[in-house]
């Protein structure tokens, strides 16, 4: 119950995600099924991490914190023994700021707050009995994105300070650190073999020379790096499938919509049937207009396409010896209505003009305007709106 309430949101967030969704397996394997462990050559990993270290001795906290951290690095190869259990050893290296009060191992004799700076560098060789929690608590999904780890551990590691009793040359601080460690990993998988990661990490070290010359005390140090894995040879588990047979159904309501749904069919086919044998009422056609010329916003002059249009208008208008109607329009959406009323004139006079260069007899056309919209199609349609129509007089 304790587990489920610490990840119950993280399993929410992440339990159904692939990183490849052409890729991974549709159902999650249940641990309690067990596994078909790997080959020991299987599941093999290296990482790297770069980071920051902050060392909480008794003194440090005299020292501004900004100027407390200090870099941190790691190199590891590990391996899964199974999705939830793995092992990993490597080379970790921790530099160390401090305060101290004795003149010793110090740097540059720098002094904060009565107390004397302190560099070490910690060299260590570390190894950590790993568990991911999200295979654990959530079920082991092939490619899934998120991964939660915690893992715990230890090292020894080897201290050189900066000793500037003897010109700033860094030394032996002859201080042997045996630690402790335990730390919480935040995967994303970014491929099938590459993982980019946050580490969160306390540690426990000796602080040489802390208080007094010579005695040493315990404290913890905080890290936190980000890095990256690599996963060789094959890097997913099998798992024994066990099939779940549904119940059979009660079919009875499906059935009954079934029925329902084939005498809808049947109406409609007949409605369908009834309407093909009713008698066609043919419909009137509108008058179209003969032809309708369109302009560009707050133009009245002709282009080289419009005059030909007009030209083959002029010889219909020619051959049936009837009159035409021509009427202005522009659009009421932009402009004044004065401005728009001199488009609408300028519009039809000229295609008038033109019709009559083209041998239209001037008394055939009737020329006039319209304040309206052509359309009445709305703002959406406003080119349509700015025209001048050639309709056959009634």
């Amino acid at each position: 119950m304790f587990k489920r309430t610490i990840l119950g949101l993280a399993c929410a967030m992440f339990l159904g995600t692939s990183a490849f969704a052409q890729e991974t397996q549709a159902v999650t394997v249940d641990p309690a099924q067990g596994y078909l462990f790997n080959r020991f050559a299987d599941n093999w990993f290296i990482t790297g991490e770069g980071g920051v270290s902050l060392l909480m001795s008794k003194f440090d906290q005299h020292r501004k914190l900004s100027d407390r951290f200090a870099p941190a690095a790691s190199i590891y190869v590990g391996k899964w023994f199974s999705p939830i259990i793995g092992l990993r050893i490597g080379a970790n290296y921790m530099g160390e700021k401090s305060l101290s009060q004795v003149n010793q191992w110090t740097n540059g004799g720098q002094r904060v707050n009565g107390y004397y700076k302190q560099y070490f560098n910690e060299f260590g060789a570390v190894g950590d009995v790993m568990i991911n929690l999200t295979n654990w608590w959530c079920g082991y999904r092939p490619g899934r994105i998120y991964n939660s780890s915690v893992y715990f551990g230890g090292g020894a590691y080897w201290t050189v300070a900066r000793n500037d009793a003897k010109g700033g040359d860094w030394e032996n601080a002859h201080n042997f650190n045996t630690s402790l460690r335990a730390g919480w990993i935040n995967a994303f998988n970014v491929s099938n073999s590459v993982q980019l990661f946050l580490d969160i990490r306390y540690s426990t070290l000796d602080a040489p020379r802390d208080r007094v010359q010579f005695e040493k005390k315990t404290c913890g140090d905080l890290q936190a790096y980000v890095g990256v894995t690599y996963n060789f040879n094959k890097r997913t588990w099998n798992a024994p499938v066990v099939p779940v047979c549904p119940e059979v159904p009660d079919c009875s309501a499906i059935e009954a919509r079934l029925q329902a749904a084939n005498a809808r069919i049947a109406d409609l086919e007949r409605q369908l049937q009834d309407c093909l044998n009713r008698p066609v009422e043919k419909a009137a056609c509108p008058k179209m207009p003969l032809a309708t010329i369109y302009y560009p916003i707050n133009k009245s002059s002709l282009s080289t396409r419009e005059v030909n249009v007009l030209r083959a208008v002029a010889s219909v208008m020619k051959e049936s010896g009837k009159n035409y109607t021509l009427t202005g329009w522009a659009d009421n959406y932009t402009g004044t209505e004065s401005y728009n009323d001199r488009l609408r004139h300028a519009r039809v006079n000229g295609v008038q003009r033109q019709l009559v260069r083209f041998g239209v007899a001037e008394s055939q056309l009737n020329a006039t305007v319209n304040n309206g919209n052509l359309t009445d199609l709305g703002e959406k349609a406003v080119q349509l709106d700015r025209a001048v129509t050639i309709e056959e007089a009634e």
